[in-house]
């Protein structure tokens, strides 16, 4: 299975998580994707930290509107009573609370919710953006990333790298794997397509704890 295929899947399985009404985030990079695969008969409605209320799914080539894009420069179609506003406003939305559920990429997490997003030691990266905000003011959190990066486990016993934020994740999910963080530990819940618990395991750093109804059942 390709890359591509790998973050369609996981895009998927986040878009799962969606509730009617929700107020959602999208997360620049494979997060963005989730917004191709929102499930018919849910409506939420997705916000950009760059001012934008109401945005639709990403434009497919030749389809795009170059003044209209996301926090992640991507084209993106607007829906009925879209708003749009400065980056002040954006912002107080999410310090005040009002996101329902944010949807991130990681470098790292770990068994206790800690986050490392924004930095690699030594090397220029453009800046966190408003990852720091969102995980402070969404009242739920999804990291949604590949399991390993060229073999080596993303999912920790502790984050090496400097935190973008401490116990705040709520739920992992990865081609491999979906993962509840909780007061007893890192919980597995569910197996993805293709994989297996062997392999979940050997990816994994961080101790995990298997859910009593674990999906899908042998």
């Amino acid at each position: 299975m390709n890359i591509g295929n790998e973050k369609d899947i996981i895009a998927q399985r986040v878009a799962r998580e969606l509730k009617d009404g929700y107020v959602v985030n999208l997360g620049i990079g494979l997060p963005s994707l989730v917004s191709n695969f929102i499930p018919q008969g849910v409506h939420i409605t997705l916000h950009g930290e760059n001012g934008l209320l109401g945005m639709g799914a990403l434009c497919a080539p030749g389809k795009e509107d170059s003044n209209v894009i996301n926090a992640g420069n991507q084209f993106v179609h607007v829906k009925k009573g879209a708003c749009f506003f400065d980056s002040a406003l954006s912002f107080a939305m999410i310090r005040g609370g009002h996101i329902d559920m944010t949807v991130l990429g990681a470098l790292q997490v770990d068994e206790l919710g800690n986050i490392a997003s924004h930095v690699v030691p030594g090397k220029m990266v453009p800046g966190m953006g408003g990852a720091m905000d969102l995980v402070a003011g969404a009242r739920k959190v999804i990291v949604a990333m590949l399991h390993t990066a060229k073999g080596t486990p993303k999912i920790l016993k502790r984050c090496t790298l400097p935190l973008t934020a401490k116990g705040k994740v709520h739920m992992i999910i990865t081609e491999k794997a979906v993962m509840e963080v909780t007061s007893q530990g890192l919980v597995l819940t569910e197996i993805m397509p293709g994989a297996s618990l062997d392999e979940i395991i050997q990816g994994t750093e961080a101790t995990l704890c298997i859910a009593d109804n674990l999906l899908p059942k042998n």
